[in-house]
């Protein structure tokens, strides 16, 4: 079930209603009916996945918990007749016990994600290794459907039980309210990545109706259904387009394919965002944001900072920082220092989490090559960026007009394009033909194409090229608007009923724009497949 289906929007009316009628006490049980109801719609045998991280994740918490109770029982217990290292030893047993625990409900939950999602891709390549020795298809491929949203749920859970042993909060002490905040259905589909002590607050709050957050949320609901069904859905037949023949479709066609998926890709994905995050404020759950202006970053380390936001801060969380300063990357940095000198020894643990990282980001997103490729070029840029700071830093104070509004503009031009070729990746799936067509963009002067009505020509009309225009022009003012807070708070501040009419209007030209035709299907969401 997806957010565009008309069974999904009526069953979101109804469960609004109910929510605000119902007790507060039983409110949030109702969330996780709703939410088991909405999994199962994707497959009911997939609940036994959802299933067992739920309970899996419960008892490893809990019974961490009651570990660190029973630690600090008996440091107590022996405070004045354990000496300072009998101590240190006990703690030490202790937290090597609790380590133990930890690793295996990750090991078990990411080794679920890892055997579904990248079990035949792995075996497709051992494959190909093992026929270079003259023996194909050695090893059995499996064929597993990959359930909904697993990766968001796995990466959300695991970053609970890991606060739990870090001791940041409590466990949680109830199954059925984790296992709400495991499956609470607006953020199945692609996420945010949310952490406990942050969603929890609101989700089991049971808050009761107020019509200006009511009307915010709707607001919220609203533009995500603009983007995603106004623009993504209208633009993706000419991307299918120009990435289903890349023989016919190089050189400036290839170039336009970047720009087009570009949209599309931001769209869809901050189109499914503004829902899952509208629905709770709807609800009075604050959700996290997941994108903060991406097109407006200079570079590529602020844009990463810009989008998909609870991603990158779950890996820097619970994946950079540890292998940053885990005892063998101690080690590897002080063999580095005396082998290659202080400078080499001090960048070596940051150089190889952040490859470590973004290598895990590719796979994260994909169990395919050109995953892999995309996340270590990200890495690699990345790094050169960082190491070229100090020269940047001379080149603005040397020449004052690399300091104005203008260069700003041209940094974000230039990070969209960087980006938008990285991307190049993600549309042919193939590493190979990606060079292959990133190249032809500069050796094939094709360029009238521009101008000849072959652009009428890849799925789209001339009248959807205006709605796209218009629908691009009110997308960048209200960004811009919203660089001064919140867009929704600054017309309601104006007029309140003015935000009432806005947001009719925004209802009205999602369902007069929105891109429909016969025996109309709305396309997946881009990001549910991860």
């Amino acid at each position: 079930m997806l957010f565009t289906d008309a069974s999904f929007i009526i069953g979101l009316v109804l469960l609004c209603i109910v929510y605000f009628l119902l007790p507060k006490k039983y409110r949030w049980m109702l969330l996780l009916c709703a939410s088991l109801l909405f999994y199962a719609c994707s497959g009911i045998g997939y609940l036994l996945y959802i299933g067992a991280t739920t309970v899996s994740t419960y008892f490893t918490a809990v019974t961490l918990d009651k570990m660190a109770a029973a630690r600090k029982d008996t440091l107590a217990a022996h405070k004045s007749d354990w000496s300072r290292d009998e101590k240190k030893a006990f703690k030490e047993a202790a937290n090597k016990k609790r380590f133990r625990l930890l690793v295996l409900c990750l090991v078990l939950n990411f080794g679920i994600l890892a055997v579904i999602k990248y079990g035949a891709f792995t075996m497709r390549n051992l494959n190909s290794l093992i026929s270079l020795f003259g023996k194909e298809n050695a090893l059995p491929v499996p064929n597993f459907l990959l359930p909904m949203g697993i990766s968001f749920y796995t990466f959300q859970t695991m970053g609970y039980a890991i606060d739990v042993y870090r001791e940041k909060y409590a466990a949680e002490r109830n199954p059925a309210r984790l296992g709400l905040f495991v499956s609470f259905f607006p953020q199945l589909i692609q996420g945010p990545i949310s952490r406990y002590d942050e969603l929890s607050k609101g989700l089991f709050a049971g808050n009761g109706f107020d019509p200006q957050r009511v009307m915010f949320g709707t607001q919220r609901i609203l533009w995500g259904y603009y983007k995603k069904m106004v623009l993504a859905d209208r633009i993706l037949p000419a991307v299918t387009t120009l990435i289903g023949d890349p023989g016919q479709y190089s050189g400036a066609y290839a170039f336009l394919g970047v720009l087009y998926y570009t949209l599309e890709l931001y769209a869809d994905f901050t189109g499914g965002i503004d829902i899952t995050i509208g629905i709770g404020q709807v609800l009075g759950i604050p959700i996290a944001e997941n994108f903060n202006k991406p097109f407006f970053s200079k570079n590529i380390t602020e844009y990463w900072q810009r989008w998909h936001i609870t991603l990158n801060t779950w890996f820097k969380d619970y994946l950079f920082y540890p292998i940053s300063v885990c005892k063998p990357m101690l080690n590897f940095s002080k063999w580095s220092r005396e082998k290659f000198g202080k400078t080499v020894g001090k960048y070596a643990p940051v150089y190889a989490a952040t490859l470590a990282v973004w290598l895990l980001t590719g796979l994260w997103h994909g169990a395919a090559w050109n995953f892999i490729v995309w996340g270590l070029m990200n890495a690699v840029i990345i790094l050169i960026s960082e190491r070229l700071t100090p020269l940047y830093n001379r080149f603005h104070k040397k020449y004052a007009w690399s300091n104005t509004r203008a260069w700003d503009g041209f940094m974000a031009i230039r990070t969209t394009l960087m980006m938008g070729f990285l991307r190049m990746f993600d549309c042919y799936r193939d590493v190979p033909l990606t060079f292959k067509m990133f190249g032809t963009i500069f050796t094939k002067w094709n360029l009238s194409a521009y101008f000849d009505g072959s652009l009428l020509k890849l799925g789209i009309s001339a009248a959807d090229y205006f709605v796209l225009f218009c629908g691009v022009l009110i997308l960048f003012g209200v960004s811009l608007k919203g660089r001064k807070g919140s867009v929704r708070q600054q017309i309601y501040n104006a007029s309140p009923v003015l935000s009432c009419a806005l947001t009719v209007a925004l209802f009205l030209v999602v369902v007069i724009f929105g891109a429909y035709g016969i025996g109309y299907d709305s396309s997946q969401f881009i990001y549910n497949q991860f």
